[in-house]
């Protein structure tokens, strides 16, 4: 029977307990119900019309109550509280998983083309002992970081800036500690990420390289969770506090511990972070000036509290911040002089509100509220030249964003909403000596709305989702009009074709001005288009995969190609002849990411490869001619194998990529000139990058409600010396210097946590 005809019969009906219809449908068809008695005491519901099968029955009390009633082979009705009642309804939801523990446990992939990671399941990636949000992505084909860090991740060639990352639907500044070494994100109330490198979904603006959408903990579990852990690098805690049966406050909190104790994995750490700044390279290398005293630190903190107004009503708060401090002493060895203070601090501050309306069993709606904040800052003292020199890079976010979803029938669901952004970017500048101030404040408004439908066939082989978002810019006057499309096809039991295509603008993006800002450590800093020397950046792109997958072996190949175009020589990070150029231009990768995978019982191995030629077309630079893109890595791949036996963990992983691209001077240089002259621009290549990871982890439990687990891990297991990047100054002398960047050499690492 239709629901809505049976939703109709109830309107002159008078609600009555629960626990009354229930007694009432035991004996009328014969079945029994499992419950707790907090789950019914004080639900209502009108009974059933008479001619109902109790099929039907239990669809209706379903909408009613809110409830799940699950039946049982036996006969039995389960009922228990939905898990989260806005995404888990009476029509089932058209997103299905298509791959299961895609290259490991608790990784899979979605039919919309979107990869899902599941912190609580999280098996074992090699080189983490902990699910480590952007270190874990990187393990996709298509994604790494080339130098090594979470804060310049790169999605099929794009730059770090181009991807929108997202923690409970806020977009966020600054995604890693020790300057890009960690994940920002405490992963152990993450509970999923959703990475999208193409067919991204109408509600996401921004981010035209990827999304990487991260999503705490929305139900309420009703029991008392808690955990606390450490390593070599930071100690943390979480807990999730039932305050009652309508409400619950989670909390996380994490603190390096480098300030106080001194580690092998620190030191690493050290060297790769600050080995080519003004910490380790005072005023050039001038072996006058010393520094010391170095202290540096790190924290987090996290909090949601939950709150279900009604079974159809709910309300959440949350906010996190984010920080990281730098301090050390600086002074010259040949006077008594009072040490000076350098400081860097960078941090970040989210903070959201968000309403979300069950109407009925077919239409739910959301209203977010939400503001974020980032800062950059840094006071650097040249004493060479009696010079104090003030950086700040301010970032404001304030958003709204309203979505409807609307089940039309289960093959057919329906999204539509609207998002206002209000970003306000400023860069501040201030010399004493001599005296100089510069501030620059951008403000840019932009009104978006959208609508998408996604379908699913009767016989669930072919899923589709289209949609359109349009976006006006105030500040230009400007309308953007972005289709997206994802769609798949399963050929047979075994065969699933995909295609995904997508348009994106961005009005944000990094730059650097010079290699020495904000202490030569975190050299970018946001800034806003302005549509004339930084114009919006747009990108298209298209993908067609083809996937095979039976017996627990997985094979998948997908091709793909890429424009973006309104990048700026600034936000590419040259350091060649084209340093202090400011040209616009475009990319274009074309590429294909292959990956086979096969599972056994206890053992998952996989090898991944990437294939792409990114290159750059600057009218204004290299005669017009194109050449590779900074971040042109042509091959891409990784080997890699988990083992779980009991409770023992075990991963080894090897990755392999070949060498980022370089410009050299010439060998004749010319003696009139300060400038090097250098070759064609990123003509050569840097030697390959190797690392092998190992990792391990045991889990041990002491009682029904108490666990804890072990874990080691040895980053680069054998110290490979890659240069991951490579650049030219002159001396006083015109001589050349040359100036290489180390990854990170072999680093172990060891963790204890308990579970509660």
């Amino acid at each position: 029977m239709n629901l809505g005809s049976i939703f109709a019969q109830t309107n002159s009906k008078n609600k009555r307990p629960l626990s009354e219809i229930l007694a009432l449908l035991e004996v009328k068809y014969n079945i029994n119900f499992t419950y707790l008695d907090q789950t019914i005491e004080t639900k209502t519901a009108v009974l059933p019309d008479d001619n109902l099968t109790i099929e039907d029955a239990l669809e209706f009390l379903k909408a009613e109550t809110n409830l799940d009633f699950i039946m049982l082979s036996t006969g039995s009705v389960v009922i228990s509280k939905r898990s989260n009642p806005f995404s888990d309804f009476i029509t089932q939801k058209l997103e299905e998983v298509v791959i299961t523990n895609y290259l490991t446990k608790g990784i899979s992939k979605k039919s919309d083309g979107k990869i899902n990671i599941k912190t609580e399941d999280f098996g074992i990636l090699p080189g983490l002992i902990e699910p480590d949000i952007l270190q874990s992505i990187q393990a996709l084909p298509g994604i790494l970081s080339v130098d090594e860090r979470v804060s310049n991740i790169n999605v099929r060639g794009g730059t770090h800036d181009q991807n929108l990352i997202l923690w409970d639907g806020i977009k966020m500044y600054q995604s890693g500690h020790f300057f890009g070494l960690v994940s920002a994100f405490n992963p152990y109330l993450t509970k999923e990420v959703n990475v999208s490198k193409n067919g991204t979904s109408v509600k996401f603006g921004d981010g035209v390289s990827s999304v990487i959408d991260m999503q705490q903990s929305n139900s309420l579990d009703q029991d008392f969770k808690a955990g606390a852990g450490f390593n070599l690098i930071h100690a943390d805690g979480f807990a999730k506090v039932p305050l009652n049966e309508k409400g619950e406050i989670q909390v996380s909190a994490r603190r390096s511990v480098t300030d106080f104790i001194f580690t092998p994995t620190y030191d690493q750490y050290l060297k790769r972070v600050f080995q080519d700044s003004d910490f380790s390279n005072p005023q050039q290398g001038n072996s006058e000036i010393v520094s010391n005293n170095e202290r540096f630190y790190f924290y987090d903190i996290a909090t949601k509290f939950l709150y279900d107004v009604t079974d159809q009503d709910q309300f959440r708060f949350n906010f996190l911040t984010i920080n990281n401090k730098l301090t050390y002493d600086q002074q010259s060895n040949t006077d008594a002089q009072i040490p000076l203070k350098n400081e860097l601090e960078q941090s970040n501050f989210a903070t959201g509100v968000e309403y979300l309306k069950y109407w009925n069993s077919k239409l739910t709606t959301t209203a977010q509220l939400y503001f974020t904040t980032y800062d950059l800052k840094a006071t650097n003292f040249d004493i060479i030249n009696d010079q104090e020199l003030n950086q700040d890079n301010h970032v404001e976010d304030f958003g709204i964003k309203i979505n409807a979803t609307n089940h039309i029938d289960e093959h057919l669901k329906l999204h539509g909403g609207y998002q206002f952004s209000e970003v306000i970017i400023s860069n501040a500048e201030t010399i004493d000596n001599p005296s100089f101030e510069s501030f620059i404040k951008e403000v840019v408004r932009t009104h978006s709305i959208y609508g998408e439908a996604e379908f699913t066939s009767a016989n669930r082989n072919t899923y589709a989702r289209i949609g359109l978002r349009t976006n006006y810019i105030e500040k230009f006057s400007e309308f953007f009009t972005e289709p997206r499309l994802s769609l798949s096809h399963k050929l047979n039991n075994d065969f699933r074709l995909e295609f995904l295509a997508e348009l994106k603008s961005q009005t944000t993006s990094q730059i650097i001005d010079l290699q020495n800002d904000f202490l030569g450590i975190e050299k970018r800093r946001w800034i806003l288009s302005n549509n004339e020397d930084i114009p919006i950046i747009k990108s298209v792109q298209a993908a067609f995969g083809i996937h095979y997958n039976k017996n627990k072996l997985l094979i998948s190949a997908e091709a793909f190609i890429k424009n973006v175009e309104g990048i700026t020589t600034q936000s590419q990070g040259f350091q060649n002849q084209f340093q202090f150029n400011n040209a616009l231009g475009k990319y274009q990768v074309n590429g294909i990411d292959f990956l086979i995978n096969k599972q056994f019982d206890s053992f998952s191995t996989w090898l991944s490869y990437s294939f792409s030629k990114n290159d750059y077309t600057f009218d204004d630079l290299n005669n017009g001619v194109d050449f590779p893109n900074n971040l042109d890595i042509r091959h891409t791949a990784t080997f890699a194998g988990t083992y779980a036996i009991n409770n023992l963990k075990l991963a080894l992983g090897v990755n392999w990529h070949s060498g980022k691209p370089q410009t050299l001077p010439l060998e004749n240089q010319s003696n009139m000139s300060n400038q090097i002259d250098y070759e064609a621009p990123n003509s050569t290549n840097l030697n390959d990058y190797f690392r092998t990871d190992l990792s391990a982890t045991y889990q041990l439990k002491f009682t029904n409600k108490l666990n804890a687990s072990i874990g080691a891990s040895i980053w680069n297991l054998l110290d490979t010396k890659n240069v991951i990047n490579r650049y030219f100054t002159k001396n006083n002398d015109g001589d050349i210097i040359t100036i290489e960047n180390l990854s990170l050499g072999i680093t172990p690492n060891i963790s204890f946590r308990l579970q509660f």
